[in-house]
């Protein structure tokens, strides 16, 4: 019998979701995951794609594209705790939630996430600056939003369905919990591919500047989860290295801000993320090379 649900809603990535479901087979016998797909407004195989796996995988699927009704789908499909709720393109292993299951069992926190790692290889050197930048931040290092896992009790899931819809879900997930509430958990590894280009890295931050603004307005995200000029000021006092590539950060915030105003002007509320992390890494590319 499984002893461990995961739900993953995924839009569009037929790219991406063989190799989530083939890390989520290492290190753990398949019959203790209960894993969920619901493909959401896919124009791609996505469904066929999770449908062929092995081990096989529960696969729904809905024609709403919205991440909130397929996480709602889920977790009615869903009937084991601890959660896990895993973004499609994100790679972690069975072995990893097993750590992260393992830590909330004892009762010492109502959610958890792994530590990320956030490979740089084939990223334009823009992108690698901005993520230098935001790997340091405080907030980043302490909260469960940008690992693209959060795992929780029976508990912190009756918290997570009383929140009302979010653009910026994990960062409402993080939000939820107290500090003594929640855990990042550093035995378990979350690999999140970064955007390679920096057009792909501000549309991305165009969903997340969104997200964060809608989260200012409902009075669900803390003071301590932004970035200011003076949390940059106080990281590059304490690393001095990091002076030019917080230029490039603040430039990339900027583009990102004034991205969200055009969107919520027009009433564009189409899904914006990035496709290069989606494109599995060709070696001998010259973006490869320059990694």
């Amino acid at each position: 019998m499984a002893e461990v649900g995961v739900v993953i809603p995924a839009h569009n990535e037929a790219a991406t979701i063989g190799r989530t479901l083939a890390a989520l087979r290492r290190g753990v016998d398949a019959g203790r995951l209960d894993v969920v797909v619901v493909a959401n407004g896919c124009t791609d195989d996505t469904a066929g794609r999770a449908r062929a796996c092995e081990p096989p995988v529960r696969v729904l699927e809905i024609a709403q594209p919205s991440k909130v009704e397929a996480v709602r789908v889920g977790n009615a499909a869903v009937h084991v705790f601890p959660r896990v709720h895993l973004d499609a393109d994100i790679e972690l292993s069975g072995e990893d939630v097993l750590h992260l299951v393992r830590v909330l069992s004892s009762g010492e926190a109502l959610a958890a996430a792994p530590r990320r790692v956030v490979p740089r290889e084939g990223c334009s050197w823009p992108v690698r600056w901005f993520y230098d930048v935001w790997e340091e931040l405080p907030q980043v290092a302490s909260g469960l939003f940008g690992r693209g896992v959060v795992v929780v009790t029976a508990e912190g899931q009756r918290r997570l369905d009383a929140l009302p819809p979010a653009l910026g879900d994990d960062l409402a997930m993080s939000e939820a919990f107290d500090d003594s509430e929640r855990l990042v958990v550093e035995e378990a590894v979350a690999v999140v591919r970064p955007p390679r280009t920096l057009a792909d890295l501000v549309r991305r931050r165009i969903r997340i500047v969104t997200g964060n603004r809608e989260a200012d307005a409902n009075g669900t995200r803390r003071a301590t989860s932004r970035t200011t000029p003076g949390t940059l000021a106080r990281l590059v006092l304490r690393q001095p290295r990091l002076a030019g590539p917080a230029i490039v950060f603040l430039a990339v915030h900027v583009a990102a801000t004034i991205g969200a105003q055009r969107a919520s002007r027009t009433g564009d509320t189409t899904w914006q993320r990035d496709e290069s992390s989606r494109v599995p890494l060709d070696p001998t590319s010259a973006t490869g090379r320059s990694a």
